[in-house]
């Protein structure tokens, strides 16, 4: 029987098991919760099944790699840990070291098998045959199980379910999954206002009132005219000037700058309840067991 590494077997294996990945798992004991070492590899065989674990011994025997049964193992996801079932220190001592440079012929894989097989899990086949002081001794006395010899020419497997039967229950986990909604807010920038202000200019109108002088000359004839008057009285001058001055306003037009009004700028939080939906997906788990009974927990 040749063995592979998983690895080589099926290069997508990650693919199969939905991205868990057996290497580099913790390997630990079953009950005292003692780590053991680290799973470096996989073994399989020709169709596929695991055979065997390859074993890091670091927190036990540092730098001694061994191969671990599938059946002595309990693989559990939830926790990323392999627990071993009956292994213990003594065990792991004896077992032969595993080097990918050494062959792994039925001799070898004979030796490792030899470790974990205890004559206790083993019982004699009885034959009805016999009388019954034969199958129990009235003396009391027993004789030890005998731990059954196997030919390697027709040795398989599934001849020791001890070692290699694969616990369904404790080696599968089923997780189904479903999607929820999530609501959550992000805060984005949706535009930006701009307030400034700009001079503009107009034609403004104002009415002045103005005063101009100017000089009217009246001729008149008084009520005497034509008496004669005395030479003193008569003084006839040349060049005899009347100055009156002449005034006149002019608008006058200054600005000055008055307040008008204030504007002010601030920002309000308008609230409202924005309602989405999305196509959600949930996993239900399908038993197809035929008339088999099935209970459920």
């Amino acid at each position: 029987m040749v063995l592979y590494k998983l690895q080589d077997f099926e290069p997508n294996y990650r693919d199969t098991f939905e991205g868990h990945d057996i290497n580099g798992l913790g390997v630990y004991t079953q009950g005292t919760d003692e780590k053991v070492g680290t799973v470096s590899d996989v073994l399989v065989d020709e169709e596929g099944h695991f055979r065997y674990l390859v074993v890091d011994l670091g927190f036990w025997i540092f730098g001694k790699k061994v191969l671990l049964p599938i059946a002595r193992t309990r693989i559990d996801y939830n926790v990323d840990r392999v627990y071993t079932i009956g292994l213990t220190r003594e065990q792991a001592e004896d077992l032969p070291e595993f080097s990918e440079r050494e062959a792994l012929d039925y001799d070898y894989e004979e030796r490792v098998r030899g470790v974990y097989r205890q004559p206790a899990d083993y019982v004699q086949p009885v034959d009805a045959s016999l009388p019954l002081e034969a199958i129990a001794p009235l003396d009391g006395t027993y004789q030890q199980p005998v731990t059954p010899t196997y030919n390697r020419d027709s040795y398989n497997y599934e001849q020791e379910p001890s070692l290699f039967g694969l616990n369904e229950q404790d080696h599968q986990t089923l997780r189904l999954y479903e999607e929820r909604l999530i609501a959550s807010k992000r805060r984005q920038k949706t535009g930006e206002v701009t307030i400034g202000k700009h001079v503009e200019t107009d034609t403004a109108r104002v009415a002045v009132p103005i005063e101009r002088e100017r000089v009217v000359i009246e001729r008149v004839t008084p009520a005497d005219a034509g008496t004669a008057v005395s030479g003193r009285e008569a003084d006839f001058r040349e060049g005899e000037v009347a100055r009156i001055e002449i005034h006149e306003e002019t608008p006058e037009i200054r600005k000055e700058a008055f307040l008008r009004e204030e504007v002010r700028v601030r920002k309000v939080v308008d609230q409202e309840t924005v309602e989405t939906q999305e196509t959600v997906r949930r996993e239900e788990l399908d038993v197809n067991s035929g008339n088999l009974p099935i209970e459920e927990r």
